[in-house]
């Protein structure tokens, strides 16, 4: 399985800083909790790729949603 396949999986996700200093990225589902810290730095990288995901998505003609 890899990035491009679909799956029919509903998932809660959560962002927020920690009381550590750290951001926490907060996944939930299917019975599972997967908590991963990040430092400020880290997550500032993670939001840089998401961000430039997001524009090749657009222009690659992209789903809207609803």
């Amino acid at each position: 399985m890899g990035i491009n396949d679909e799956r029919d999986i509903e998932a809660d996700l959560q962002i927020a800083p920690t009381d550590q200093g750290m951001v926490r990225l907060f996944v939930e589902g299917a019975g599972v909790e997967i908590p991963m810290d990040f430092t400020p730095d880290e997550a500032q990288e993670i939001a840089e790729e998401i961000m430039a995901a997001a524009q090749t998505a657009a222009q690659l003609g992209g789903k809207k949603r609803r």
